[in-house]
Parts: structure tokens; sequence; C-alpha cells
């Protein structure tokens, strides 16, 4: 009986990865937000080491739930090819012929351009496909935030009440480095190859872009033959189109601070 009482006061008491002793608050980072006139968060896991290291600035925003925008993107492929609704990388989607702001998306688009570009009207047509029941269903699987894609107009993932933390956010990537969702290895391995943004010989940098409008994201991680550096950067974007840029800035002035990427990327 001891024993038992013992072992449930382990697995309550004992806080999770992100919350443990080992991790760092990173204060010192402001300067990089201070640069470029933002606020927001930004979680780092340096997986280089052993045990790994955690760091955080503003730790309290990065748990704190947001609409995860187009970086719900990375789960939202793996939903569509195991549903069936894309084959592979090569599979065209016809455009729609809808004029849209950003010129990239008025074209037709494979699952890497949709990507790269951010095509939302390609998995807006997903999500249709995939219907609301499904969709849930897919959310649970992965525990994927607060797994409600209900949404008044919209897609759900930018306008609906879809919303996910940082940490969450790392977790989840954590999950897909290691092929370790629900999902074939085969699609997990594609996803991982279409977030590709840059790679060198000895380092590959895998990550997506969101914006909801008021705040944005950059989520991904920096691969090393020691191990990865995940990352998840959440900022306020007042000024809209202006501050969009800032997101990749300031994770890799700190990615650099800490040698997970080169000084001249």
């Amino acid at each position: 009986m001891k024993i038992l009482i013992l072992f449930l006061l382990f697995v309550f008491i004992v806080p999770d990865g992100f919350t443990q002793e080992r991790n760092e608050a990173k204060p010192e980072w402001k300067i990089f937000f201070d640069k470029y006139d933002a606020t927001g968060t930004i979680l780092v896991v340096d997986a280089r080491e052993s045990p790994e290291k955690i760091s955080i600035y503003n730790k309290e925003r990065a748990n704190k739930r947001y609409s995860p925008a187009s970086t719900f993107k990375i789960p939202h492929t793996l939903f569509a090819l195991d549903a069936g609704l894309v084959k592979d990388e090569f599979q065209v989607f016809p455009w729609d012929g809808v004029k849209r702001g950003f010129e990239p998306h008025n074209q037709d688009q494979n699952l890497r351009s949709a990507m790269r570009n951010s095509a939302l009207w390609v998995y807006a047509g997903f999500a249709k496909e995939l219907g609301e029941e499904k969709t849930i269903s897919y959310l649970k699987k992965i525990d994927y935030g607060n797994i409600d894609p209900s949404t008044e107009s919209g897609a759900y993932w930018v306008d609906g009440k879809l919303a996910i933390s940082a940490s969450e956010q790392i977790t989840f990537l954590q999950k897909l480095f290691h092929n370790d969702l629900p999902f074939q290895i085969e699609h997990q391995r594609l996803l991982k190859d279409i977030l590709i943004v840059e790679a060198e010989k000895d380092w590959i940098l895998r990550a997506k872009t969101g914006w909801e409008g008021r705040y944005g994201w950059w989520v991904g991680w920096v691969e090393w033959p020691s191990g990865p550096v995940y990352f998840a950067l959440n900022i306020d974007t007042p000024n809209r189109l202006q501050d969009l840029y800032k997101r990749e800035a300031i994770v890799r002035d700190v990615l650099k601070a800490i040698q997970a990427l080169p000084l001249n990327k």
C-alpha cells in the first residue's frame, strides 16, 4: 500500500518536461525581441545535450494557447495523407481561379508548394473533405492543443477556436522528429521533407510560419549530427504584414546565440 501511495505521489506531483528544474529562464533573450520592437515568447529545446536543455523566454506566454494559424499545416498534412486526400508531394491541386492577395497562391499547387507558399485554399479543401467529426478524431489522436476545430466562419485553425501553446507545439514536433506520431512512418518522413527551409552539409532547418493577424508563429527545429534543436516562437504583430519578418529574424538570432545556426545564416 505504501509503495502504491508513493507511486501515485510521483505521478501526480512530478512536473512535466517543460517545468522541471533543468529548465532555464532566459530573460537576457529580451534583447532579441527589443531589437525588433516585438513582444512574445520563444521556447528552445536543445537535444544536442543529454539531458536536453530547455530554455524559455516569457514562460507564462509559452504556456498560453493561441490559434495555430498556418503552423497547423504540419499536422493537417498528416491528416490529409492518412485519409487518402493526397497521394504524394507530386499530386497537383488545380487553382480554383479565385484571385488572392498573395500572388504565389494564384496558381496550381502540390503538397510541397502548398506548404512553402502557405496556400490556405488547398488546406481548406482538405478540411472540407475530412469534415468536423473526422478532424476531431485526428486531433484527439495526436492530443493537439484544445482539440476544438469549431468555427463560425473561416478556417478553424486561423479564425476558429482551435488553439495550442508554444510548449505544446514543441511536444508535437518532438514526436514528429522521432516518427512517433500515430501515422505511417512514410507520411511522417514526407512531411519532414517538405518542411525543409534551408540545409547545408551538417545541418537541416525544418520549420513553418503561421499568422493569425494579431500574432504570428515560427516553429520547427534544426537537425545536427549531435541532435535536434527545437524552437517555437510566438509574437504579437500589431503592424500586421510589416511585422512578419520579425518571426524568423528573432528565432535566427536566438539560434545563432546558442550556436544552433551558423552566424552567417
